[in-house]
């Protein structure tokens, strides 16, 4: 048998964000003796170890925060014309997608895959202004298009564009509810049974929301003293935070869990998850959720394409948090029973074996592509 191809994944760095998350389970669901990962990442992340162990390879480019525009795109470049073994670029940095692809066009590669996995950009009024001139250049470099949802896609390519639809799957079986974990879970973080716990996980950043999410819990806890709330994540605004619950008084009702590896023990020993994004593509901690049978209270803001049918999903809205309070007022009052949603998540298409295997088929089918393309065009020029 040959060699593996190998596919170059674009990222900012491999640390357990939603996307990254989805990019190693992907990774490790592959036949990887005929598909291969590598990463072109900008700092060291958690997960690169593993990917040295499954056999990928982690490539260094300077931060462009760090070096500026122009040494960047020099960078960038240089790496391409030194680097020519990849036939297949996949990015997933939304609009900064669009450096990584416009350079790997400069330099031949053949297959260059823009993925979205947000539908909006983080940062000041300058920071969004130069992400939306770089992603001007997405649609003239990529060709082909990858979107976790249909409101991801059409915010990074633009309504009339096509592009291909990946679920952001999960290891549903791993999900599956089990007393027994629920117990050792809250034990660990020091709650009984009497306690009535919710959950989030996402990174300490703007779109997460945390400020209306602490707000609103100080309000479940005069109405439910026995209220806890387990913060599973890290990021810039950890500090702001953890400040803010330390004013409201909120120490003992908030566990900040820091990065986890065991999310679905956490999700185990929760009652109900709360996820009040202002934006998302289509978060994989969703489908976690759901997958474990947890009750989801969620921004409206959030597509609805992340309700798998279990009658789990609360969309509400941000503008009035009482509506929040009130929801989870009823579900501590009535606890649902606890159902594992394995077989629906299967059903609706968030399996990561058959997202894995769908995946892998379409590079390869992409590559023949190409081949035959070239294979056509020596033929004619005979």
């Amino acid at each position: 048998m040959g060699s593996p191809v190998r596919i170059l994944h674009a990222v900012v760095n491999m640390n357990r964000g939603g996307a990254e998350t989805l990019i190693m389970n992907l990774y490790r669901h592959l036949d990887r003796s005929a598909v291969q990962f590598d990463f072109l990442t900008s700092y060291e992340g958690e997960f690169d170890a593993e990917i040295v162990s499954l056999g990928g390879q982690v490539h260094r480019l300077p931060a462009l925060k760090e070096v500026g525009h122009f040494q960047y795109l020099k960078a960038v470049n240089d790496f391409f014309k030194t680097n020519k073994q990849y036939s297949v670029v996949h990015a997933h940095m939304d609009k900064m997608s669009g450096h990584i692809l416009s350079s790997a066009k400069r330099h031949g590669v053949p297959i260059r895959i823009a993925h979205s996995h947000s539908t909006s950009s983080e940062g000041h009024l300058a920071i969004r202004s130069y992400k939306w001139y770089t992603g001007q250049k997405i649609n003239k470099a990529a060709t082909d298009r990858l979107a976790c949802s249909q409101s991801a896609g059409s915010w990074l390519f633009g309504r009339s564009v096509n592009f291909k639809k990946i679920n952001n799957s999960i290891d549903s079986e791993s999900f599956e509810y089990c007393h027994e974990k629920r117990m050792n879970a809250r034990k660990e973080f020091g709650l009984s049974e009497e306690h009535f716990v919710l959950g989030h996980v996402g990174r300490f950043s703007q779109p997460k929301n945390h400020t209306f999410l602490i707000h609103m819990f100080l309000k479940v806890v005069t109405h439910i003293p026995n209220a806890r709330l387990l913060l599973v994540g890290e990021g810039p605004l950890k500090g702001h935070i953890m400040s803010l619950v330390e004013r409201l008084k909120l120490e003992e009702h908030i566990v900040f869990l820091g990065k986890r590896s065991d999310i679905p023990e956490v999700l185990t020993g929760c009652d109900a998850f709360v996820f009040p994004s202002l934006y998302e593509g289509l978060p994989v901690s969703l489908v976690e959720a759901q997958a474990s049978g947890l009750p989801c209270l969620v921004s409206d803001h959030v597509t609805h394409e992340i309700d798998i049918g279990a009658g789990l999903i609360q969309f509400l809205t941000l503008r009035e948090s009482e509506q929040w309070v009130k929801s989870l007022i009823a579900l501590e009052r009535n606890r649902p029973k606890r159902q594992s949603q394995h077989e629906r998540v299967v059903e609706k298409g968030f399996n990561i074996l058959e997202t894995a295997t769908a995946l892998q088929s379409f590079y390869l089918k992409r590559l023949k592509e190409v081949s035959h393309d070239k294979t056509d065009g020596l033929h004619a020029n005979i």
